[in-house]
């Protein structure tokens, strides 16, 4: 394995070299004449490579536990598992390399399989690492939300396949790397510090208005705010962070994304919506956002079954459908569940007059009767009633913010002063 000079930035290079060739020895003399060190990470599996890697794939596959004959047998007859291994023992080096201080960004560069690899390794690395993956794969819908995830990982689509180098191939490639060595020349790097308490808020446009003025109400009584986009990645990105310990308590303004991942929606963030603030004890406000619609924009299929229902459509992939008496009951239902594990205290505020700028008199999705319903069953299943705070407000309003960060701001001293 190559040592990073005194002084430059290492940045690791993931590819396969038995499938490639110029392209990747152009990417390694880039970076370096950038003043950076790159460090050459081959995790081939098909066949020897033509040039080794700085790490080599035999030290790649000793390291995820197969010598390099059965990686390459195992492809030929079980490619995940191949790869699996190949994954395993990346991840290894690269954490290696990073505990002695030589990674400080990494880059991929070719296909769909290069794609999967590079990008599972890059999701073991911090947050604020630069990560940047050159694919032609980077845009395409079936599999770029597998590469990224909740991750922060820049896609650069190649357009062009990494084969064979020629001009329009070389000007991809360049501008790959001038990114990788921009983010590592710029970065802030991945030490985070506070120095006060950090509030995650769940937002989305329908309700902004509420999350934006929330933000200097927040900051006025002592708390950092993070807003997350609660479209799915972004909300399950939270929950994520929550889990890690990133955030002391939550505003949770858009809890839609449990309507969707009940009904199959766009802006679902898997079925643990809601779970990490409750599994790690941190107080929360929430609020109905999002419960009123589902998002079903681009699906053709769900729209036409429910082409008899109120709906608002932004565009063609953004498409708003009302939620139903029965949809609401099954996700009272569901947060109910939750909610009643929580330990840390928490609200779960209704305003009275609508959740989301969609769901107000005189708006397309308006429909208080369903709300109510909604209501109703939170209030029989919840165990602490009190816990239900009506408020004669709109969601949209910046009255609606003020009433939610006091409730917030109450809840976390009344915890804090218990922790102590």
């Amino acid at each position: 394995m190559a040592n990073a000079s005194q002084g430059k930035k290492g940045i690791v290079i993931i590819c396969n070299l038995d499938t490639r060739g110029e392209d990747i020895l152009f990417v390694k003399d880039l970076i370096r004449s950038r003043g950076h060190e790159p460090i050459l990470l081959d995790f081939s599996m098909e066949e020897p490579p033509p040039v080794a890697g700085d790490v080599t794939c035999e030290q790649v596959a000793e390291k995820g536990g197969l010598p390099i004959a059965t990686v390459r047998a195992y492809y030929r007859s079980d490619r995940d598992a191949a790869m699996n291994n190949q994954i395993k023992g990346a991840i290894a080096i690269v954490g290696e390399l990073r505990s002695q201080g030589r990674v400080h960004g990494i880059i991929g560069i070719g296909g769909g399989t290069s794609s999967l690899v590079a990008t599972s390794v890059m999701k073991q690395m911090p947050f604020g690492m630069p990560k940047l993956m050159a694919s032609p794969m980077a845009a395409h819908p079936s599999y770029v939300g597998k590469y990224v995830g909740t991750s922060d990982i820049t896609m650069h689509h190649t357009v062009l396949d990494v084969v064979k180098m020629n001009p329009l191939l070389k000007a991809q490639i360049t501008n790959a790397v001038g990114a990788i060595c921009g983010m590592v020349e710029m970065t802030q790097g991945t030490d985070f510090h506070f120095d006060k308490p950090v509030v995650a808020i769940s937002s989305f446009g329908f309700g902004e208005m509420a999350v934006q003025t929330a933000l200097g109400m927040l900051e006025e009584a002592g708390f950092i705010p993070v807003v997350c986009h609660a479209q799915g990645k972004g909300d399950r990105a939270m929950e994520e962070m929550i889990r890690d310990g990133a955030f002391q308590g939550v505003l949770d303004i858009c809890t839609g994304g449990v309507m969707e991942n009940l009904y199959g929606g766009n802006r679902d963030p898997g079925s643990d919506r809601l779970m990490a603030a409750v599994r790690r004890g941190i107080p929360m406000v929430l609020a109905p956002c999002g419960l009123d619609i589902l998002s079903y924009g681009g699906n053709a299929a769900k729209l036409a079954a429910m082409k008899d229902r109120k709906q608002f459509v932004q565009d063609a992939l953004r498409v708003q459908v009302r939620t139903t008496d029965e949809e609401l009951v099954h996700a009272a239902d569901a947060i109910a569940e939750k909610l009643n594990q929580a330990t840390a205290p928490f609200t779960f505020l209704v305003p009275l007059k609508g959740w989301s700028s969609l769901d107000k008199e005189g708006q397309p999705l308006y429909d208080p009767v369903a709300d109510a319903v909604f209501v109703a069953r939170l209030k029989a299943k919840l165990h602490d009633k009190a816990a239900i705070k009506e408020v004669d407000l709109h969601l949209y309003t910046a009255e609606f913010a003020r009433v939610a960060v006091d409730e917030f701001t109450r809840l976390f001293t009344e915890a804090k002063a218990v922790a102590v």
